[in-house]
């Protein structure tokens, strides 16, 4: 197996957090057997954590697995789901899930590479290949290695909110929030080029006048660039339009006055950038599946509550 996908895990829940005034997870690294886990690169893990804890945990979180789960794993993720735990994967770790019956019926993702054979190999499963994570509630799934850290800071804000969501990412050093249904694969992320800079420089600023209203000619003019040579640039360093990452950006802002302040939604909406209420709930439907005063009431209801 390789080692990155648990790597992720236990630096996200298994570091010991003591800054924070919450109640953090405690984690432990199980394996079928008590034997070395071979890992990539010639060395092995141990633990002497198997199914037995696996099967107790409020959360598990399974990672690296293409091939048909073994009956024992089948049955300790089987139990674990009927007590109440939430099932989590990473990147292959959607086959397992899915080899346990969990999966049917429901939305699930995975690396890109691997979506076609899950929804071969699983037909009653709805595999989804172009989004970094779901969230379906008790079962949640995530694409391809890196995404893992964006389900694990989503669990963390769903858990404890966006301040310490927010704060982890900080000691990451990754950014806090990509929505889940951002798609897993963008042709040039990072700039290539000069031209790319500037690009950079005009998203920094943007980032710092959300509540501004902005058009895409001032955007253009801080990077001194025409419209149409800034779309151009825009699109190849970030895979979307200005507009469309203006959006976005404001849907983010706006979590955490949801999660951390009482406004009204009306007043997020300003705070944001957004021209009307109306604009706002309509984008953060399409962005976040629900209405901001449903993500307010549903937050509010789990935040604090351990994993």
């Amino acid at each position: 197996m390789s080692v990155f996908e648990t790597g992720i895990v236990t630096e996200v829940f298994g570091l010991a957090r003591p800054e924070f005034d919450v109640d953090w997870y405690d984690l432990v690294l199980c394996a079928e057997r008590p034997v070395p886990v071979p890992v990539v690169g010639g060395a092995s893990l141990h633990t002497p954590y198997g199914l037995a804890e696996l099967a107790a945990a409020r959360t598990v979180i399974v990672a690296d697995v293409t091939a048909d789960p073994s009956p024992e794993l089948v049955t300790a993720l089987r139990q674990a789901h009927r007590r109440g735990a939430r099932i989590m994967s990473i990147c292959s770790g959607a086959f397992a899930l899915a080899g346990a019956g969990l999966l049917d019926g429901r939305r699930a993702t995975t690396h890109w590479r691997y979506a076609e054979l899950l929804a071969r190999r699983y037909p009653r499963v709805e595999v989804n290949p172009d989004v970094l994570y779901l969230d379906d509630g008790d079962l949640l799934t995530s694409a391809g290695s890196a995404a893992g850290l964006d389900l694990c800071l989503h669990v963390i804000r769903r858990d404890h909110g966006a301040a310490i969501a927010n704060a982890v990412a900080r000691r990451l050093v990754i950014p806090p929030h990509r929505d889940g249904g951002q798609a897993q694969f963008v042709e040039a992320p990072v700039p290539t080029d000069p031209d790319d800079d500037r690009i950079v420089g005009s998203i920094d600023w943007a980032l710092a006048h959300l509540a501004e209203p902005l058009t895409v000619a001032e955007l253009a003019g801080r990077a001194h660039m025409s419209s149409r040579t800034y779309l151009r640039h825009f699109a190849r360093a970030t895979g979307t339009s200005p507009i469309r990452w203006l959006i976005d950006q404001r849907i983010r802002a706006s979590l955490a006055l949801l999660e951390e302040t009482d406004l009204a939604v009306e007043q997020v909406a300003r705070a944001v950038g957004f021209d009307t209420p109306v604009t706002y709930r309509h984008h953060f439907g399409r962005s976040m599946l629900t209405s901001p005063s449903a993500y307010r009431r549903a937050f509010r209801t789990g935040a604090g509550q351990r994993a």
